[in-house]
């Protein structure tokens, strides 16, 4: 077909895809590459059949045109985004690929407007962090044929995504295990939010170490939070507050974790001589708290790292070694933790 065909499978020209739009070429290809001056009404009938026809923006001639991959977070709030982009870029640059950031915030227009941008710059590849497209989107990425790998799920994955995690269950399960050791009964869980797998797999653990000690799961003592410092501070007080409030706490992530160490510090309780704390994610800034927090490692850049391999393989046509991994997770050891007095 003519210049302005398909991508890949040259399944249609832009000229087809004016016919059937009832509009000029033009104003199709500035819906291509994303122009905002086109109505939401003509962009959106040309955009429908972009997606039914498969259409992909043709890329530059051979040597030209750099090789692109969409990283993909829900937020860029938190340093672990930042830790997952370092193992990214360390992949991608040595393979000689770029890499776009985004955040689509788990709004449908911020996800559809990435997709339209996705399209219009022809990306080989797709890493999905910690979000949840809407299905019509993994769809469209299915007929455009990027590929897609997501790293850390939020819910039940894409059956043909392969997805990169970390053994949360296993993380939560020696955190709680480990102030058991020190001789604590009474342990609060500062939980992550119930809507992700990794929250739920860390509550999972927390549970089976008590059982497995012969304790009973309180639920007072299990408060929820969303991964932020202010949660970890708000729960923290909750805790604080019960008639009998716990000995030790285990924070689903590390940010909760200080905002928990902070409540109690306003209180003039001590760490770990009045409470004992452990975390969740081992970033770099929690070996310098005070006292360096006891946490759990994700080993966040090596999922990184590992899930733009993955893509790379996708785009010559390889299959993963698996389509489900998980990296294991270690409990590091350090100042936030001490036997119960």
């Amino acid at each position: 077909m003519g210049s302005g065909g398909a991508g890949t499978g040259d399944k249609v020209t832009i000229s087809e895809i004016a016919r059937q739009a009832g509009v000029s070429v033009p104003t199709v290809s500035r819906v291509v590459n994303g122009r905002s001056d086109v109505s939401p009404q003509t962009r959106a009938r040309v955009e429908d059949l972009l997606i039914r026809h498969g259409y992909r923006k043709r890329p530059a001639a051979p040597g030209t045109r750099a090789a692109l991959l969409d990283l993909v977070f829900d937020d860029l709030e938190s340093p672990w985004a930042v830790e997952i982009i370092r193992g990214v870029e360390e992949v991608a640059h040595a393979a000689g690929v770029g890499t776009v950031v985004s955040a689509v915030h788990g709004r449908s227009g911020d996800a559809r407007a990435w997709m339209r941008n996705l399209r219009a710059r022809a990306s080989d590849g797709v890493v999905l962090v910690t979000s949840a497209l809407e299905p019509t989107l993994h769809e469209e990425l299915r007929i455009l044929g990027v590929p897609l790998v997501v790293v850390d799920p939020a819910g039940s994955p894409a059956l043909d995504a392969p997805t990169i995690g970390a053994a949360n269950r296993a993380g939560g399960l020696a955190a709680t295990e480990h102030l058991l050791s020190l001789g604590h009964r009474r342990i609060g869980l500062i939980a992550g939010p119930p809507r992700l797998l990794c929250s739920r797999a860390r509550l999972d653990g927390y549970r089976a170490a008590l059982e497995g000690s012969g304790l009973p799961v309180d639920a007072s003592l299990v408060v929820p939070g969303d991964f932020r410092p202010e949660s970890g501070f708000t729960a923290c007080d909750t805790l604080l507050d019960l008639p009998e409030p716990p000995t030790a706490l285990f924070a689903a992530s590390d940010r909760m974790a200080l905002g928990a160490i902070e409540a109690l510090r306003r209180r003039g309780l001590r760490v770990p001589q009045d409470m004992s704390v452990v975390g969740f994610d081992d970033l770099p800034e929690v070996r310098w708290s005070a006292p360096p927090l006891t946490t759990v490692r994700r080993p966040l850049a090596d999922m990184g790292r590992l899930a733009v391999r993955t893509v790379l393989r996708l785009t010559r046509d390889e299959q993963p070694d698996s389509p489900r991994v998980e990296l294991g997770t270690e409990l590091m050891l350090r100042a936030s933790t001490a036997p119960l007095a």
